[in-house]
């Protein structure tokens, strides 16, 4: 199926100039396989014709990485946290402007101080962004561009201080939900600042004032729909196929999940759940299933590679995501595996937390429960067991609104667009301080 034989799918109007931008991201690693987002957008900015040169804070070494990523990979802008060239970087922002360089040190220690995460990070990544600053500034950068608010904000907000280059930031959940150092600083020095989720924004509102609405565009991110599609055929014999992919950290819930699949069997209800991924509380979900008795209704896939996923999601009957909000204040934002769960027209059980409800219209494209409920959860998926008409009804509706509100290319479109638009500005006042300087 072609993007122009799925019914309902928005147009992408092409850019007037996409060449007027090239930007600069900014992400914490790359590699990484769970930020698939970050990857995929890199593509479908390239397929606009946007420019992107990736400069990541450290380079990660991922068990798995995706075969798209090792161009990226090869192009990244790597450097380490001390070397003779971030020095000489130092050397010419404080010869050219001392007091300036020394006042952006006191902004950003002074921003970060009372946070030992960003205080740290903030020390760790100055001198290596100073050097990506010295780098853009000389490669015709014309717009930098941060994945999540925290430390990769901090980096662009010291870039466009050192340099004048505009930037823009992604709020998508942790980085705007737990720690908020700097958040106004960073929102008020940015051309704009994106949120991934009208709950985001909320909170960022929230937290910086009103006076800055205007400055917060509600994009969803997405997923590759014309790559994403549902399988020819739905699962209807054998036991219910459960999938759930997600890293094993707190936030995630899968402890919820165990114990919903213990109700499950306890009610004689024959089902297979399958668990992809890794993480730091992988050992502790591992004990809990064999101290349940569910080590053979509960299989530990450890992390996939993104076509293992989609062939996963391809073979199963339902995906859950069973998030709980963590004493931190940490909830979802905008799941990337629901909005490809229901790319590929399944139904997708999630928590009513956080951005989801704004993904999952409950009933409709999907069942939505109440946090940390195991019971609501067995619930939801005993319903889809029971009710295969249901399964494919939800499926459906889920796959008309990814292609509507969800997909990829038409929201990175809309990102390119305020991308653009902020390049032409800078390169209009560019040309105007030149202007002025001549008649000087």
């Amino acid at each position: 199926m072609t993007k122009s034989d799925i019914p309902g799918t928005p147009t992408v109007f092409p850019l007037e100039h996409p060449s007027a931008a090239r930007v600069a991201y900014i992400v914490s690693g790359f590699p990484t396989l769970y930020e698939t987002f970050v990857l995929y957008d890199i593509l479908a900015m390239e397929e606009l014709g946007v420019t992107v040169d990736l400069y990541p804070l450290r380079r990660t070494y991922p068990k798995i990485t995706h075969p798209e990523a090792q161009r990226w990979i090869d192009r990244a802008h790597y450097h380490p946290y001390l070397s003779r060239a971030i020095l000489r970087a130092q050397w010419h922002f404080l010869r050219r402007d001392p007091l300036g360089y020394l006042k952006l040190w006191a902004e950003v220690l002074r921003g970060t101080w009372g946070s030992v995460n960003f205080f740290l990070g903030a020390i760790a990544i100055f001198p290596k962004t100073v050097l990506f600053a010295y780098e853009m500034s000389g490669d015709g950068i014309a717009h930098v561009h941060a994945h999540f608010a925290n430390h990769p904000a901090v980096a662009a907000l010291i870039i466009h201080r050192l340099t004048g280059i505009p930037f823009s930031f992604t709020a998508r959940g942790t980085d705007v939900q737990v720690d908020r150092h700097m958040l106004k600083n960073k929102i008020e020095a940015a051309e704009f600042t994106v949120a991934v989720s009208s709950d985001n924004k909320q909170i960022m509102v929230d937290e910086c004032g009103p006076d800055l609405h205007g400055k917060i565009h509600v994009i969803r991110g997405g997923v590759d729909v014309d790559r994403l599609s549902p399988p020819p055929t739905n699962r209807s014999a054998g036991p219910l196929r459960i999938v759930c992919v997600a890293r094993f950290d707190e936030v995630k819930g899968h402890t919820y999940l165990v114990r919903a699949c213990r109700i499950l069997r306890d009610r004689g209800i024959a089902f297979e759940c399958r668990l992809i991924g890794d993480g730091p509380l992988l050992r502790t979900i591992e004990a809990q299933i064999k101290q349940a008795g569910l080590h053979e209704e509960i299989q530990l896939l450890g992390p996939c590679g993104y076509q293992d996923v989609i062939h996963e999601l391809s073979e199963t009957d339902v995906v859950v995501l069973p998030t709980a909000p963590t004493e931190a204040g940490n909830r979802e934002g905008m799941p990337t595996v629901l909005q490809e769960a229901m790319a590929c027209g399944l139904p997708v059980v999630a928590s009513d937390v956080g951005g989801i409800p704004e993904l999952v219209d409950d009933k409709r494209t999907g069942l939505l429960v109440p946090p940390r409920n195991a019971a609501a959860l067995a619930d939801a998926l005993q319903l889809l067991r029971d009710d295969p008409a249901l399964r494919l009804q939800l499926g459906r509706a889920g796959r008309d609104k990814i292609v509507r509100e969800f997909n990829l290319k038409v929201n990175t479109a809309k990102r390119a667009k305020l991308f653009v638009g902020s390049a032409s500005v800078a390169r209009s006042l560019s040309g105007l301080d030149l202007a002025r300087r001549s008649v000087t």
